[in-house]
């Protein structure tokens, strides 16, 4: 297999951290959750309930790309939101070989789940400012779109699966 680098993208509650661990641990490669890599600015912005702008976010996925390119000779899984066409270029800006793996999943259960996570900075009441920002991957983006209604170790089969079929 090539030199992962892969972005487990989507929005707050969609399973990105879960994801990218377990997948990041059977492909043998460190995992990087993308919201720790925010400057503190943007995480009492978010915890405040306030949702980000482009401008704050610009170099946050500067950062994510360049930790994908320079993480690891073997690779990279980032767990990172990643919901604009734009923003997913500046990310490949830094690291052109970047696969995204889309989770998607109903308004509904994605609430249900950012409900059940206490203690973290991204309140339900972003969740639809989230969803309202987000363009799915296009045809012509190396990645895939999967159904967080799914276990996150289907989820992980098949990524896996389909990295190594574009290996």
């Amino acid at each position: 297999m090539e030199r992962v680098q892969v972005v487990v993208m989507g929005v707050s509650g969609s399973g990105k951290s879960t994801v990218g661990e377990q997948l990041a641990a059977r492909l043998g490669v460190p995992f990087v959750d993308g919201d720790a890599l925010h400057p503190p600015a943007n995480v009492a912005k978010m915890a405040s309930g306030i949702p980000l702008t482009d401008d704050d976010r610009i170099p946050w996925l500067r950062e994510v790309g360049r930790v994908l390119e320079d993480t690891a000779p073997e690779g990279v899984v980032v767990a990172c939101s990643a919901l604009k066409r734009a923003y997913r270029d500046l990310i490949r800006s830094e690291a052109p070989g970047a696969v995204f793996a889309e989770l998607d999943g109903s308004r509904e259960l994605l609430a249900t789940r950012m409900a059940a996570r206490p203690g973290h900075f991204m309140p339900v009441s972003l969740l639809d400012s989230q969803l309202a920002t987000l363009q799915p991957l296009q045809d012509d983006e190396r990645g895939m779109r999967l159904d967080v209604a799914r276990p996150p170790h289907e989820l992980v089969d098949a990524i896996a699966a389909e990295l190594a079929a574009r290996a």
